[in-house]
């Protein structure tokens, strides 16, 4: 679907940053085990799909930490090393302290290019410096706060297995050390989401236990001018992170799309996203469902099905209904500035991850990464334990690169079979959900098995037996999708299709199919074609008689 837009230089920053991430939270009442869950899409055109692993450490007194920017590489300065850190694996720490991210750009000026602390480098120092969320809170502020922020307005997801709260976080601009931020709660029994727009808006200033904050959030608006009214009506998203189309159609869509699944009523919200009424959705909302980990990994492969949205509709899908838009987002024709859909599942994943975070098992066993690589759509989610002390050789990040092709990297494995995919997806998209139910149906018979033994063991016994497990189903995961690429080049070589029975190509004894399904286009794409194709015209006798 394409529409017409109009962009102002806020959400720029948003749609064209290098990581447009989508997050959604759930807290430990709306599931059906207890867990808490937070998840993250690490969307970007530059980003090579990893998972990152940080032993515990202890350090010398008077230890300097140097600070790279983590979307670049470039060195930012030195800061403070702490004496001892905490393990983490991915976005997880030893202790299931989970961070997650979207960038939602805000005011362009308020930039600390002068700062030390990207984004990035706050959630892994912090996961290395936390036990809880709210250590992470204060651990984050505070660096910001000594060291300066690098980086644009960010919305984070911070979550233990008891607690799960999102903190919105803009600089002050160039040699102005700090950040304005506000960290709210997410009530138990309810569900949140952000997508690359602030969506604080106005928040309860006397709720320490719920609700944290930069005690000049407001003091700074005031100064710069952003803000004149009441402190009761102060709007962190509309004082520093300003609506307008890119960010309702853009960013706030996702989060709808997410909320409609959960609550039938939200369904009315779409009038909200298409820019029609200025009714913000709230930011959480209770679910008219309990939620699972299988079920946030499903809705992390949203493509907006079934809604006006939907990705695999209208011209830029093709024949076959393809996902795949090429960038940028928006294009202009004749002067007027057009954009594609922004879907939650989308091909520039370098890495996707649900954390659940199950405070009824010691640490080193209640918290799972179900982490994957590539589009959502089609990866698979593999448990990856918090305890564990190593990484698998498939999702290594010093295994291949942007670059560099590896066979025995994941990340290039599985964008072999989603980029062969999105040529025939209507087809190809089938055959790939069959697998991915299978693996994913499989872990969630296994982990509940792997917990019962590792519970009875020593707790350095128990790391090993974890990790063992967790290469061991995320190499076999790869593998397996290494097969699935053969199996869809065979199948759809050509365009064509080769039939099957009992799961097997049909073939006579010179191993050549006897038969090959040529399915052509369908209809409705048919009808775009005969304004280009010959129309196919059936001489008569008299007309070949002439021609002779």
């Amino acid at each position: 679907m394409i529409k017409k837009i109009i962009i102002t230089a806020f959400i720029w920053l948003t749609y064209n940053s290098a990581f447009a991430c989508t997050n959604f939270l759930v807290g430990k009442l709306a599931t059906l085990d207890g867990s808490t869950l937070i998840t993250y899409s690490a969307d970007s055109y530059f980003l090579f799909g990893a998972l990152y692993y940080y032993p515990s450490a202890t350090y010398p007194a008077n230890s300097m930490l140097d600070i790279h920017e983590w979307d670049t590489g470039k060195y930012l300065g030195k800061i403070k090393q702490v004496e001892k850190t905490y393990s983490v694996i991915g976005n997880m720490n030893e202790f299931q302290l989970s961070i997650g991210e979207t960038t939602f750009g805000g005011r362009e000026e308020l930039i600390d290019s002068t700062g030390i602390i990207d984004y990035g480098s706050l959630i892994y120092i912090a996961l290395q410096r936390s036990r809880t969320a709210r250590e992470a809170i204060k651990v984050m502020t505070d660096l910001v706060a000594e060291y300066g922020y690098y980086s644009s307005g960010e919305s984070f997801s911070i979550a233990d297995p008891n607690e799960v709260w999102i903190m919105e976080m803009i600089g002050k601009g160039p040699n102005n050390k700090g950040a304005a931020w506000v960290a709210q709660r997410i009530p138990d029994d309810c569900v949140s989401a952000h997508a690359n727009q602030a969506r604080i808006t106005t928040f309860p200033y006397d709720d320490k236990n719920n609700c944290l904050y930069s005690e000049d959030v407001i003091i700074f608006a005031r100064e710069k001018g952003y803000f004149k009214g009441k402190n009761k009506d102060f709007s962190f998203s509309d004082t520093y992170a300003p609506l307008d189309y890119g960010a309702l159609r853009f960013c706030e869509a996702r989060v709808w799309s997410f909320f409609r699944k959960i609550d039938p009523t939200m369904e009315k919200y779409i009038s909200y996203v298409k820019g029609e009424t200025l009714e913000r959705m709230p930011l959480w909302i209770k679910p008219a469902i309990k939620l699972t980990a299988q079920k946030l990994k499903d809705y992390m492969r949203d493509q907006y099905e079934g809604t006006e949205f939907d990705m695999s509709k209208g011209i830029a899908a093709g024949p076959f209904g393809s996902k795949l838009r090429c960038s940028p987002l928006t294009f202009k024709v004749d002067s007027v500035e057009y954009g594609n859909e922004r879907p939650t599942a989308t091909q520039q994943t370098g890495f996707t991850f649900v954390a659940q975070m199950r405070g009824w098992l010691p640490n080193h066993v209640g918290g799972v990464l179900w982490f994957g690589v590539d589009d959502a759509a089609s990866t698979v989610y593999v448990p990856i334990y918090c305890g564990n002390n190593s990484v698998p050789l498939c999702f290594r990040a010093d295994n291949g690169s942007l670059l560099e092709y590896s066979s025995t990297s994941a990340f290039w494995i599985y964008n072999q079979v989603a980029n062969y995919a999105y040529s025939k997806y209507s087809y190809m998209l089938p055959d790939i959900k069959k697998v991915q139910v299978q693996w994913e149906t499989n872990f969630n018979s296994l982990v509940p098995a792997m917990d019962k033994v590792a519970v009875g063991m020593s707790e350095a016994e128990a790391r090993t037996f974890l990790t063992d497990f967790s290469n061991a189903q995320a190499e076999n995961s790869t593998a397996s999708w290494k097969k699935l690429y053969e199996y869809l080049l065979v199948k759809y070589m050509d365009g064509n299709i080769k039939k099957e029975k009992d799961g097997k190509f049909l073939q006579n004894e010179d191993k050549i199919p006897p038969s090959i399904l040529r399915a052509g286009y369908p209809q409705e794409f048919l009808k775009l074609m005969v304004k280009e194709n010959p129309k196919i015209k059936v001489l008569t006798e008299a007309e070949l008689k002439n021609r002779k």
